[in-house]
């Protein structure tokens, strides 16, 4: 696909490959989506995304109905994703919200906030939308689930959206307003930002070298609890429990002092996508359970 005639002839063929480039031009990097859906159609798309025009040409030739992906985080972008309540009862916090929309609204009056305009919008099949803003820079924002308010969601490092000209059903994501995308607000960013990770909990363990052996066991897991990433999470989670459950049972490591460190460890992940309470100590409970099939105890050498 060289000359611009030809160029010109594939575009007007095939609309996906239109929407595709025109979100390239804006230096957006775009991977393909399976036909109708959300679903990507690559391995590794965050990494294959791309601007380059060749490369997406022999993504959407011919024929293709390939739905856009962008990827959010490697485009500088930060997404909100406003949903339709579709009928449901919104919170109590949020009581009387349609939809995400609505709640962010209600969200930006209680901090004393305007919500932004002139960004850059494009509309869902289901009634809902996306806006665009640029990411903070030196920030690197990951995706939330509802955190934010009720049926708001967003999507930066780690995360893509759907670009205007994919299709679901009958209906395009479309362009409904055409403004700059604007930087992400300061209160946005503000509530957007994780919190720290907590101190971790020091323990009170025996003293000798078998007392630090456990000591840095415990520390291990409960910084690799704190540091995971959403999709890592519980599986991370249950790995530290089941491990400190190991030592809990051989007599090494008081339950208490197990429990108390995984809480304090993965109290950052609660409210951040979906993650709670409840599910954070059911995962606790079942891998200290699982742990305790294997007792671990520490060889403690006499002279």
């Amino acid at each position: 696909m060289t000359g611009p005639r030809a160029v010109a002839r594939e575009m007007s063929r095939n609309p996906f490959l239109t929407a595709a480039l025109s979100a390239a031009d804006r230096g957006w990097f775009v991977f393909p989506l399976v036909p109708g859906g959300k679903v990507p159609a690559i391995r590794n798309w965050e990494q294959r995304a791309t601007t380059d025009r060749r490369q997406i040409f022999r993504w959407w030739s011919g024929k293709s109905r390939k739905n856009i992906g962008i990827a959010a985080g490697r485009s500088g972008l930060l997404v909100i994703d406003l949903d339709d309540g579709r009928g449901q009862k919104a919170p109590p916090r949020f009581a009387g919200a349609r939809n995400g929309r609505d709640a962010l609204a209600m969200l930006a009056a209680e901090l004393n906030e305007a919500l932004p305009t002139g960004n850059f919008e494009v509309g869902t099949p289901g009634g809902g939308s996306h806006w665009y803003f640029r990411a903070p820079s030196g920030l690197e924002l990951r995706n939330s689930s509802g955190s934010l308010a009720w049926k708001v969601d967003s999507r930066c490092h780690g995360g893509y959206c759907v670009a205007a000209g994919s299709v679901r059903g009958q209906e395009k994501y479309r362009v409904v307003r055409s403004g700059d995308v604007v930087e992400l607000p300061a209160w946005l960013t503000k509530a957007l930002t994780p919190a720290p990770p907590p101190e971790l909990v020091v323990l009170e363990l025996p003293r000798g070298r078998a007392g630090a052996y456990v000591r840095a066991i415990v520390e291990s897991e409960a910084h690799s609890v704190a540091a995971a990433q959403t999709g890592t999470r519980h599986r991370i989670l249950l790995k530290a429990a089941r491990v400190l459950g190991e030592l809990v049972a051989g007599g090494e490591l008081a339950a208490e002092q197990a429990w108390a460190a995984l809480r304090h460890a993965a109290a950052r992940h609660i409210g951040v996508d979906d993650c709670t309470a409840a599910e954070v100590e059911q995962t606790i409970k079942d891998g200290l359970l699982y742990g305790a099939r294997r007792p671990r105890r520490i060889r403690r050498n006499c002279i």
